[in-house]
């Protein structure tokens, strides 16, 4: 509060520097925050408690603690209020050690009892920085000085824990407080969940929560989007879109963005369209949305029609914007265009390249088979490569069967990070290729040595709002016996059509005969037996595979597509792949 003494023109004196403090509060500099300490002591109202505590939360959030510290220490009359100005700072700083001694500076020296509002910047900070043990300690200060019966405190841990990884215990916070769950309450349990990749459980909670009467927020329906994207199924993307439409959330560009990520990563690109032709001025991140749900589709020339409609609009594309579309022109091939746009970048748009866009320059370069200008670009790169960027030039030796390149691109990644599989797994690969039987087996010892173990192939389907999960060779599904009788007929009718089956990608030294029957097995061809099985004919098959499709499984796609009329839709990490007719989406470029 003011003093009533002031006068008229104080008081308008104070309220400029409140305003200029809100407005430096959001700028990263020292000098700002500098200029304004001095006017409020130049005006002798350095005392003035929400003056010195907006000073003191500006220092602590720019990173400048002892800044902070000294003046903190400056303000004669240091209450409850102060000294959760000087944590919160340190927390939107992300500096858990100064938080704590702030925390511990608090109750012992001012011997001050500790209030909601510190409580939950003490766990916020604790999340942030991924301090398990800390959270849990915080979490027995709750429960021992009772504040478990404060939603925003019981919250923020759900959150804590579902962002830890400690999906269990964040369930067993939330059941433990049915009574008085707010709508908080069940944004944070759909949130980690739809984090922690428990994509099936998200819709129940949605569902439960529905049931119990509490209606959602666009935090809600962001959450329940992402959930079901990583699971990519068509019809749960429908369902959703009607829920969207429900509750009225049509006009939320944040909402509506999400809804067609999902719809493109269900391999529904043209529901994409349809809700990105709907929207009243789409902002930039929509605009990105679309452009990164065309990248994924391999749409090389409707990606760089749609960023020229973009700046056209007058909206100004980022650094992710320009991601995306080397993304698009590095999945469709187009070398000269990429080339361009990564030139144009900073010269046209004043966006300076990132580490990123040097990832996907390299992956353009190697996937057209320029390895050694990949290379080169690497070596002129003005920052250090990083794991995206060597990657990007391993699979692209993977690809091109390059041994060389491969060996140096992987020794840079085992410098980088030892222990990531994928590395040793993609050299053996190359070597295995090559005929270097002896090189991959010293690689795949490696891996056992260092306990490294590689991820297993598997396909995801969905039938009747259950998602069916096949391994290579799997035989647990109750009707096996007819899903491989249907592969044995598919096989049968692709040999009949003449397809010459393509065993180099087995990379095991084993006969031929052996060979043929391990590809055969492959986790996506038993899906795509178990869809034609089961699917309605007038409806694609899905697919959703975790490892990149093999060359032999995408030539019995486009020829099944052919021979069964079929549309057969297969998305890996990389990208999506659409089968009909014989021909796929990719042109054979992927």
């Amino acid at each position: 509060m003011l003093p009533t003494y002031l006068t008229t023109h104080n008081k308008i004196f104070i309220n400029k520097l409140r305003s200029l403090l809100s407005a430096v509060s959001s700028c990263d500099s020292l000098l700002h925050c500098q200029a304004i300490h001095a006017l409020v002591i130049k005006s002798h109202y350095i005392n003035d408690g929400f003056l010195g505590d907006r000073l003191v939360s500006l220092y602590a959030k720019l990173g400048f603690e002892n800044h902070a510290y000294k003046l903190f220490d400056e303000i004669p009359e240091k209450d409850l209020v102060s000294w959760n100005s000087l944590i919160s700072g340190f927390y939107k700083r992300g500096n858990l050690a100064f938080c704590l001694d702030a925390f511990q500076r608090m109750r012992h020296e001012a011997k001050l009892k500790h209030n909601e509002v510190t409580i939950l910047s003490l766990i916020s900070v604790c999340t942030v920085n991924g301090a398990l043990f800390e959270g849990r300690c915080f979490h027995g200060f709750v429960v021992k000085n009772g504040y478990m019966c404060e939603v925003k405190v019981a919250n923020a841990l759900i959150n804590m824990y579902g962002k830890l990884g400690m999906l269990d215990l964040a369930c067993n916070l939330f059941n433990s407080m049915q009574v008085w769950r707010n709508l908080v309450s069940w944004n944070s349990i759909i949130a980690v969940h739809a984090q922690n990749g428990f994509s099936n459980e998200v819709m129940g909670l949605f569902n439960s929560m529905r049931r119990v009467g509490v209606k959602p927020d666009q935090a809600t329906m962001v959450a329940l989007l992402h959930g079901c994207t990583e699971l990519g199924i068509a019809k749960q993307a429908r369902v959703v879109h009607a829920y969207v439409l429900k509750y009225g959330f049509e006009a939320e560009m944040l909402v509506l963005t999400s809804l067609m990520s999902l719809y493109a990563k269900s391999g529904q690109l043209n529901d994409a369209k349809v809700v990105f032709r709907e929207l009243q001025d789409p902002d930039a991140v929509a605009w990105t949305s679309i452009l990164a749900s065309y990248a994924m589709h391999g749409c090389g020339s409707e990606a760089i029609k749609l960023f020229e409609n973009m700046v056209d609009s007058g909206i100004c594309p980022d650094h992710v914007t320009f991601t995306h579309l080397l993304s698009a022109c590095s999945h469709a091939g187009f070398v000269s265009e990429g080339k361009k746009y990564f030139e144009d970048m900073p010269r046209v748009y004043g966006v300076h390249p990132r580490i990123d866009h040097y990832s996907c320059m390299v992956d353009l370069l190697g996937r057209a088979g320029l390895l050694e200008d990949a290379f080169g670009l690497i070596r002129s790169m003005p920052m250090e490569p990083n794991a995206g960027v060597w990657g990007a030039l391993l699979g692209a030796c993977r690809i091109h069967n390059n041994v060389e390149l491969g060996k140096e691109a992987a020794e840079n990644l085992f410098l980088l990070d030892s222990g990531d599989h994928r590395n040793y797994i993609m050299l053996s690969n190359i070597f295995s290729a090559s005929g270097k039987w002896i090189d991959a087996s010293k690689i795949r010892s490696l891996m056992k040595e260092r306990n490294l173990v590689g991820n297993s192939g598997y396909s995801l389907i969905e039938h009747e709002n259950v998602v069916y999960r096949f391994l290579v060779g799997d035989q647990s599904h109750p009707n096996s016996d007819m899903i491989y009788e249907k592969l044995e007929e598919i096989i049968r009718k692709i040999h009949e059509a003449g397809l010459v089956r393509q065993t180099e990608f087995i990379l095991h030294d084993v006969e031929e005969e052996v060979k043929v029957d391990m590809i055969n097995k492959h986790s996506e061809k038993l899906a795509l037996a178990f869809g034609l099985l089961v699917t309605n004919t007038s409806l694609p098959i899905t697919i959703i595979k975790n490892l990149r499709i093999c060359g032999d499984c995408h030539s019995v796609m486009k020829l099944v597509s052919l021979i069964e009329k079929r549309t057969i839709i297969v998305r890996d990490p990389k990208r999506f792949h659409h089968f009909s007719n014989g021909i796929c989406s990719c042109k054979d470029y992927w």
